[in-house]
């Protein structure tokens, strides 16, 4: 049996980590459509290419992103906020390729949240040097539904903390294909992405691309 294939019971199997409650971290889940998933990432920057926002206190973010859906994640001098046109074009965001909602969808149900229809995709692109730091996904509305995180291209160091910005992170080498999933008592929880390192993969070169599938409206 394939471990992309979304076949048997729903729920975490041998090889997956489990990270806490209702977390998992399905170890090259997304290898297998990964170059689907590339292909999917091209058309939708053709419309609405990587960009660097800007942040209420006037940083520039390292990593660059863009969205896919019905809405996409923004931030500007006046705050954070989803949105259901791009600020740079004035247009819809691009809709959600397929293969974006059907690796979500049965990577939700790999690890225990089954049923998940995602609505907006976020594109970030990491150079070295490139971080994120610790933060939890509290814009949604729908906080009943699961994050899915799909890392492609270079390994990244993935900080997984607690539900408390104290509690010390976790650091967890993500790889091509690797996908952390994390919803229900673990669905605020903070994490982030280490100083992405220099390398080069053959899929994406020298960058890591990632895909982080939720539910805001």
């Amino acid at each position: 049996m394939s471990a992309a294939s979304g076949t048997g019971a729903p729920g975490p199997r041998r090889g997956d980590l489990e990270l806490g409650p209702g977390a998992v971290l399905l170890h090259g889940f997304a290898g297998p459509d990964a170059a689907a998933l590339l292909a999917g990432l091209d058309a939708v920057l053709r419309e609405s290419p990587f960009r660097h926002m800007v942040v209420p206190n006037g940083r520039r973010m390292s990593v660059a992103m863009s969205n896919a859906g019905l809405v996409g994640w923004v931030a500007d001098r006046s705050g954070y906020r989803y949105a259901p046109t791009d600020p740079d074009t004035g247009r819809p965001w691009p809709a959600m390729p397929d293969a974006f909602a059907a690796l979500a969808d049965r990577a939700a149900e790999r690890a225990g949240h089954p049923g998940f229809v995602p609505d907006c995709c976020l594109l970030n692109r990491y150079a070295p040097g490139a971080r994120m730091s610790l933060h939890q996904d509290g814009d949604e509305r729908d906080l009943g539904a699961p994050i899915v995180s799909v890392s492609l291209g270079l390994p990244a160091t993935f900080l997984w903390g607690g539900v408390s910005r104290a509690d010390r992170p976790r650091r967890l080498r993500l790889e091509h294909g690797d996908v952390v999933v994390w919803g229900g008592a673990s669905r605020l929880a903070f994490h982030g992405v280490d100083v992405l390192k220099p390398g080069r993969h053959p899929s994406t070169g020298a960058l890591r691309l990632n895909l982080t599938f939720r539910r805001a409206l």
